[in-house]
């Protein structure tokens, strides 16, 4: 179920001393199945732009479809749409707030007027799917990891069984043994589970690694959308707006410079490191 995102604008405090105009005339469309990496400095408008897409902020002007239908038209089931696309915070584990995780895993899908069997089948499924070990089920949540908490939040959505998955900063304040275990998972679920994910990061390798579409914003408007390897050869305008590349982008375009026949397009280690074993024969 495609969203289609058509010339939204939207205006923090209007009428007051503080208005501010957040978004942009935004437009886009989220196709089903893709897997698409959300990026810009801070304050470009990524966190009020993703709260749009599942009803969490109505825009000030412009229209958002979801499954053919108008989600500000008069009647629609805006609850229905938040349980097809899902919405992980930062810190999500923050929101934790049941005596254990299968308590709380099971707090959304408990709203959605399953059975408690099916709720609590979902719940199960859910945790299974981050790779949360059955012993931790019924622990508090203040007793585990910052990496397993996080997990546990993402599965309390996953249980909602979305057709869409929104993860702002999934990896923030994880060492990177935690952030490669929690975007391997996403990556995992979104290959087995063909669900469309967005993935808001300020790591560029992370973003160079996982997804296949970036979407670059700057004060409020959407300025790139494009595959990963095209935008990063943009390098010299995303350092203009506070962003950057993959360093791997910067070491291949050194290379180049240097004499050396490498592929200036490698956006991954791998990708450089073959394109590097390529030139060094040709020498």
């Amino acid at each position: 179920m495609s969203i289609i995102v058509n010339k939204i604008n939207y205006t923090y405090e209007i009428g007051s001393g503080f208005e501010k105009q957040a978004l942009i005339d935004i437009s886009c469309v989220i196709e089903d199945g893709q897997f698409i990496g959300l990026i810009g400095h801070t304050g470009s408008g990524k966190s009020t732009f993703i709260q749009h897409l599942n009803g969490l902020i109505k825009a000030t002007s412009g229209n958002i479809y979801f499954d053919g239908k108008d989600i500000y038209e008069k009647g629609f089931k805006m609850k229905e749409l938040r349980s097809k696309v899902g919405l992980v915070f930062q810190y999500p584990e923050h929101q934790l707030f049941e005596t254990d995780i299968f308590k709380d895993v099971c707090f959304g899908p408990s709203n959605l007027g399953l059975t408690k069997k099916e709720v609590e089948l979902r719940a199960f499924e859910a945790l299974r799917m981050v790779g949360l070990d059955e012993s931790l089920y019924y622990q508090s949540p203040f007793d585990l990891s910052g990496g397993q908490k996080r997990r546990a939040a993402i599965a309390g959505v996953l249980a909602m069984k979305p057709q869409v998955l929104i993860l702002d900063e999934p990896t923030a304040g994880l060492d990177p043994k935690g952030r490669d275990e929690i975007l391997d998972y996403i990556k995992k679920l979104h290959d087995e589970m063909k669900i469309t994910v967005i993935l808001v990061s300020h790591s560029m390798e992370d973003v160079a690694k996982y997804v296949e579409r970036i979407i670059v914003m700057n004060k409020g408007e959407l300025i790139y959308d494009d595959v990963p390897k095209t935008i990063f050869s943009h390098y010299k305008e995303l350092e203009k707006i506070g962003l950057a590349a993959p360093e791997v982008t910067y070491i291949m375009n050194d290379l180049k410079k240097a004499g050396f026949p490498v592929d200036t397009d490698a956006i991954t280690v791998e990708e450089a490191t073959d394109s590097i074993l390529k030139a060094l024969k040709m020498r």
